[in-house]
């Protein structure tokens, strides 16, 4: 009996629509690297979009979104095995289970979108709204998560410039209504006269690539010095290899000729504890003279541990320490962690696995002449609301991380995407120190001037560029964004209902 109800539950399941919507999913997400074939990512929300067009019931229209979501993010997402395949014989079997939970739990919020559209019109406009507020959600619910948000495609194009005064949810808006009038333009029947001229403007508006930076750094900016010593996460912290990796960042720190003005190490880049670190600063301080050095170490406090910055001065005091506040969840601490240890569940990054505390929240670095800097560490670039969380407004985000957790494929070119999106939504440079790359000189429209490739060893000196003047939208952030939609959402509903009466 069982079998059999199975067997009618398979034969009910629209297969159709979701194999649908997950193909078109899987084409939008060649707009990420290190496909950036942004065009792609229109035409899959198109075809989507026309797909919902079809739909027949909110039911539906809610398998498609679930399909599309499942199919986008399960590409986009793909490096998020490659952190469990660190130690297979740990985390390996927990590989497959993380990439199908990530995928289908943020297709969600598109299946909830495709959802609540389809209730407020069968002309579907209302999911330019529905969409953009269910990515706004994604960025914050439970810290948030917002990844792989489609605008991020734009950041080759003049579009993607648009941040610095919406942001990238603002984009989001933009994007979903130029694809949704696209769709009608192409399968809206005898409505397409009126939809094709404006999705002819917006698609060609799309096609504008951004302009070549003009703005280089003049002789007399500060140099910065980012070194990067490709250390594999599998090696980083095996004593056989700790030292070479060690030695590798001494030498690129104590080369050269013509000094630079700050050295910068990556994200936990010193392999011993800060409390247990004398000797080794020493080593550090001589290898940079009289130079200053932002490192990535980790510390402790008792019982609890930080994933943290420092500021070595030019006599090898540590003056200044930053505490990542932005924690990995499941990576650097876990959820609910005293209940899953017990089935082996630990936080990963964390080289006892028990996880990390969070800092205290974002803060600024006083570099003397350089000016101030805003220190982000890895997973804190994936945040707009990071860095407009700053006390005060810096001259410069300083980024360091190891994205060896992230794989070779796709993980760190993605992460680097969103550093430059971060520099065109706030008007400043990014400089970034990444253990195994990519690391860059971002101006302060998102322009990498200078980098060093993926899993390249050495080290990067390079001019500061000049900040911009603030930006609108790291004086407004997503709230004016948010009231907008809302407020559009309640009017779509009221029409809906006297429709409906």
């Amino acid at each position: 009996m069982a079998d059999g109800a199975l067997r009618r539950w398979l034969r009910a399941v629209p297969w159709k629509t979701i194999g649908g919507g997950a193909l078109a999913g899987l084409v939008a997400a060649l707009g990420h690297p290190p496909f950036d074939l942004w065009i792609l990512t229109l035409l899959g929300f198109v075809a989507a979009f026309y797909l919902l067009m079809r739909a027949v019931s909110g039911k539906l229209a809610f398998l498609l979104g679930l399909g599309f979501g499942t199919g986008y993010f399960a590409l986009s997402l793909s490096w998020i095995v490659e952190p469990f395949l660190v130690d297979p014989w740990l985390h390996g079997w927990m590989a497959p289970f993380a990439i199908t939970f990530m995928s289908v739990g943020l297709a969600l919020f598109f299946a909830l979108a495709f959802w609540a559209a389809k209730q407020l019109s069968a002309t579907t406009w209302p999911v330019v709204l529905t969409l953009t507020l269910a990515e706004l959600v994604r960025a914050y619910l439970l810290t948030g998560f917002p990844w792989a948000m489609p605008s991020y495609v734009l950041i080759e194009q003049a579009a993607g410039q648009g941040a610095a005064c919406v942001g990238p949810h603002g984009l989001n808006a933009v994007f979903f209504l130029v694809a949704w009038c696209l769709a009608w333009a192409m399968f809206g029947g005898a409505r397409r006269r009126f939809w094709i001229p404006i999705a002819l403007v917006g698609v060609a508006g799309l096609f504008v690539p951004a302009p070549v930076s003009d703005r280089v750094p003049g002789e007399d900016r500060p140099t910065i010095r980012l070194i990067q010593p490709n250390a594999p996460q599998h090696q980083k912290w095996d004593p056989q290899y700790a030292g070479v990796f060690f030695e590798r960042l001494a030498r690129y720190t104590r080369e050269g000729e013509e000094r630079p003005d700050l050295i910068v190490w990556p994200e936990t880049a010193v392999p011993v504890w800060l409390h247990n670190a004398s000797r080794t600063l020493g080593i550090i301080s001589d290898a940079a003279g009289d130079v200053p050095v932002v490192l990535g170490i980790n510390r402790a406090e008792g019982a609890r541990i930080f994933n943290a910055a420092v500021l070595m001065d030019a006599e090898g005091r540590v003056t200044q320490t930053y505490d990542k506040h932005h924690l990995v969840p499941f990576g650097e601490y876990i959820p609910l962690g005293d209940m899953l240890s017990k089935i082996g569940i630990q936080g990963l990054a964390s080289r006892t696995g028990d996880g990390f505390s969070p800092g205290a929240g974002a803060d600024v670095m006083d570099l003397g002449a350089l000016g101030k800097a805003l220190v982000l560490i890895c997973y804190e670039a994936v945040f707009p609301q990071d860095v407009r969380a700053a006390p005060e407004r810096p001259d410069f985000i300083l980024h360091l991380t190891n994205d060896a957790w992230f794989g070779n494929f796709s993980g760190p070119y993605q992460h680097l995407a969103q550093a430059r999106m971060r520099a065109i939504e706030s008007g400043l440079p990014v400089l970034r120190a990444a253990n195994t790359g990519v690391s860059a000189v971002i101006d302060a429209k998102g322009h990498v001037l200078d980098e060093l490739p993926l899993n390249t060893a050495g080290y990067l000196d390079a001019a500061l560029p000049e900040p911009l003047s603030k930006t609108l939208y790291a004086k407004s952030g997503d709230l004016p964004l948010t009231i907008v939609v809302v407020l559009l959402l309640l009017t779509a509903l009221l029409l809906r209902r006297r429709e409906t009466h």
